[in-house]
């Protein structure tokens, strides 16, 4: 059976183009939705794009109305932490406001599903791992404390409107799609694989590690990567949860399996065939030694596994992503100071 067309504002971004193809693949018709700003119009293969902004009501009441939608997958965001701190009024102007002008839409078009993409940054500074669902949330970054803003918002909608969603938050998003159809893409580029990528490629000029001195078992941040294709299907599994009837909550979305800095820079050297130079610098300030995510909660209730977040996988589509991508792209600029060769929180 053949099931209904799904809104996906932020679609023809990294995360959200991934979805879109997830959801092609079970049947659904994705709409994207996005303003392009940081997203890419090639990656828009599975269904049509209508380009407008996350605050624009209208554009988006209508959109909804026409393509007579029940469902929103939401991924549209600014998503750079470093970004965030230096620039908070843009952070919770779009992820924040913009939200909210995405609900009005909604109820004014009696549309009461939303699959959200979350943030592990919301967690802050942990104080324990795994990290479960039920730890204490305390962004420590105003992209983390927006991404919680609209968890609270939408419990709130919850009890008023009647809405059910579901949040997921990202642990960190990593590999590309293993049709090398599409891949991680922005610039700047500010997470480790990529950047260690184009730095084998001769893209990059300022890759630096930093800290080696976190207390961990080399010294170097250990983070939980899943898979971005894994991701995806977590979306696809949520919104089947949400239109089967059942009841929303917030997940965890990782592997319960922590990489080091250094594991994953040796992964990559054994994948490409490349030594890579390190160079090591500072810890950036208010990195936590390790972030790993407890997952049974959403293994149970969406019966959702990751496939494809060992480590070797990731690292190999990445890869295969990278040679087809960034010939074509050509030279990247430098990532600013403040932008770390760690992977940001997503």
């Amino acid at each position: 059976m053949t099931r209904p067309a799904v809104l996906v504002t932020g679609g023809a971004g990294y995360v959200g183009a991934h979805a879109c193809k997830a959801l092609a693949d079970a049947g659904y018709r994705p709409i994207v939705y996005d303003n392009l700003s940081t997203g890419h119009e090639n990656f828009v293969r599975w269904g049509p794009l209508i380009r407008g902004d996350i605050r624009d009501y209208a554009t988006l009441r209508d959109a909804i109305y026409y393509h007579e939608l029940t469902s929103v997958l939401h991924f549209a965001a600014c998503a750079y932490v470093g970004e965030s701190v230096i620039d908070p009024q843009k952070y919770y102007d779009n992820n924040v406001v913009g939200t909210l002008s995405l609900l009005r839409a909604m109820i004014d078009t009696d549309t009461s599903t939303l699959v959200f993409s979350s943030s592990c940054a919301i967690y802050g500074e942990p104080e324990q791992t795994p990290i479960t669902e039920a730890c204490a949330k305390e962004p420590v970054n105003p992209y983390g404390a927006s991404k919680l803003m609209i968890e609270r918002v939408l419990t709130d909608y919850v009890r008023a409107y009647g809405f059910q969603f579901i949040a997921l938050r990202y642990f960190n998003a990593a590999g590309a799609d293993p049709d090398a159809e599409i891949g991680e893409l922005r610039d700047p580029e500010t997470h480790l694989i990529p950047r260690a990528m184009m730095s084998i490629q001769g893209h990059l000029g300022d890759f630096e590690v930093f800290g080696s001195d976190y207390p961990t078992r080399d010294g170097t941040a250990i983070r939980d990567y899943i898979h971005v294709s894994d991701l995806a299907e977590a979306h696809v599994a949520a919104l089947r949860r949400l239109q089967d009837g059942k009841t929303g909550g917030s997940y965890n979305l990782g592997t319960g399996q922590g990489y080091s800095v250094r594991e994953v820079l040796e992964a990559i050297s054994r994948e490409t065939g490349e030594s890579l130079r390190t160079p090591v610098g500072l810890r950036r300030e208010g990195d936590p030694a390790e972030l790993v995510a407890d997952t049974s909660l959403g293994r149970s209730e969406l019966g959702w596994r990751p496939q494809h977040s060992d480590l070797e996988t990731i690292v190999r589509t990445a890869w295969a992503w990278h040679r087809c991508a960034h010939p074509k792209r050509g030279a990247i600029r430098h990532a600013s100071g403040e932008l770390s060769a760690l992977s940001e929180t997503r």
